[in-house]
């Protein structure tokens, strides 16, 4: 038996750098929304920095049956509120962005989960984070600037979450 595999560095017979275990072919916003429903009066009003609420999810799928090739979307939602009048708070602004990439794995399927949910996420979310900060600030608000997110940390607790949702209710003792 001979060892067909080729170092790091080394090229594939035809000149081309063999893929490695994970390839991003392509990163793009798929939808971006940002709404100021107040406007123009939120503007006049404002007077301290607006309350940001973030909802964030990572989602995969296969772009062809049985293939290697993938899509994931990161998609982020900020909800900024100020106080109103009479104590009620108002809505600043909405920001919902989903920036995707297009990625290849070449691994063995049990680590297929893990790169898709972990890694992909990882490698798209500097630039979904400069897309949010920049629509935020061409919007008239402060940039939101989100911190560094632990797609481990979230991968884990989805885990955990749709095995729970799975296993039997506890069994209650007298």
């Amino acid at each position: 038996m001979s060892d067909t595999s080729l170092p790091p560095d080394a090229q594939a017979p035809n000149g081309a750098v063999p893929p490695g275990p994970l390839l991003m072919n392509l990163q793009y916003t798929k939808d971006l929304s940002f709404e100021v429903p107040g406007a123009p009066e939120i503007f006049a009003t404002l007077r301290e920095q607006p309350r940001i609420d973030l909802a964030l999810d990572v989602q995969a799928r296969p772009l062809q049956q049985g293939g290697n090739v993938f899509e994931v979307s990161l998609q982020i939602r900020a909800d900024a509120q100020v106080p109103g009048q009479n104590g009620a708070s108002q809505t600043a602004f909405i920001a919902e962005l989903v920036y995707c990439g297009i990625f290849t794995l070449n691994v063995e399927p049990n680590l297929v989960e893990p790169l898709l949910l972990v890694e992909c996420p990882r490698l798209l979310f500097p630039f979904a984070r400069n897309i949010l900060a920049d629509v935020t600030r061409d919007g008239g608000f402060p940039p939101v600037l989100l911190t560094p997110i632990d797609f481990v940390a979230l991968w884990q607790s989805r885990r955990g979450q749709s095995s729970a949702d799975t296993m039997p209710p506890p069994v209650a003792s007298a």
